[in-house]
């Protein structure tokens, strides 16, 4: 199988993973937030241009359950009113339903056969029901390691037992399953880029929407502007 790049237009977030969503599969999403902003940010090192991932957090489909729902299994940090969510956990896919949090989504479908997809869904069970903690700390470490690619292949220089946040929760749960999703980068030094970068042959379906950008960016384009405009009427006609 090669790999290919299909994208979708036109329906909602819900439809979107009703349709192509299966047990095994990888999610991607960019959010809103600033916490979104700045892992996209952080991720420029990936790229020749500079330019930012769309790209925020990742998550494994573990297809539809007992209730009709699609789950998703993800390492992640979750603030509800009397309750603080941080690290490996299930929730409900229609936590990606609100098209304003998340306005661009990607599903990639590695075609994996019966005895795969279940072997990588014990390994993600095994992983929350060990109440693994979602880790800003390595997330540092992610990040050094961008700066300075030789510390890539090697362990995260800030890794913590039990510990992993989005990206490298779904790179080891691919590993335990025999497939490695990005070869040469450690797991704790994956990010959601890396994932979407995938060299292993999937099938990517794309929900595109006008990514929000970061608002110093858009503040030092209005300077710009400003400057220029100034520029113009200081020029002696």
């Amino acid at each position: 199988m090669e790999t290919q790049a299909i994208n979708v237009s036109g329906i909602s977030n819900r439809e979107f993973i009703e349709r192509y969503a299966a047990a095994g599969c990888v999610g991607l999403c960019s959010g809103a937030t600033s916490v979104d902003l700045a892992i996209r940010r952080a991720q420029r090192h990936l790229d020749g241009a500079g330019r930012w991932s769309d790209w925020s957090h990742a998550f494994l489909f573990q297809g539809l359950r007992a209730d009709g729902r699609h789950w998703v299994m993800e390492s992640d940090l979750q603030i509800h009113r009397k309750n603080i969510q941080l690290g490996a956990q299930e929730n409900r896919a229609e936590k990606y339903h609100d098209e304003k949090m998340f306005p661009r989504l990607a599903i990639l479908d590695f075609k994996l056969d019966a005895a795969q997809t279940a072997v990588l869904l014990r390994a993600g069970l095994e992983c929350v029901a060990k109440r693994e903690r979602y880790s800003l700390r390595e997330l540092i470490g992610t990040l050094i390691a961008l700066k300075k690619p030789e510390l890539r292949s090697r362990e995260n220089l800030l890794a913590r037992e039990r510990s992993v946040y989005c990206s490298a929760f779904v790179k080891r749960m691919f590993l335990d399953a025999g497939i490695d999703l990005v070869p040469g980068v450690a797991d704790k030094n994956t990010t959601p880029e890396d994932i979407a970068r995938s060299p292993q042959p999937h099938v990517k379906y794309l929900l595109e929407r006008e990514l929000p950008g970061s608002s110093l960016a858009v503040l030092r384009g209005k300077l710009k502007s400003r400057g220029r405009g100034r520029l113009e009427k200081s020029r002696p006609r």
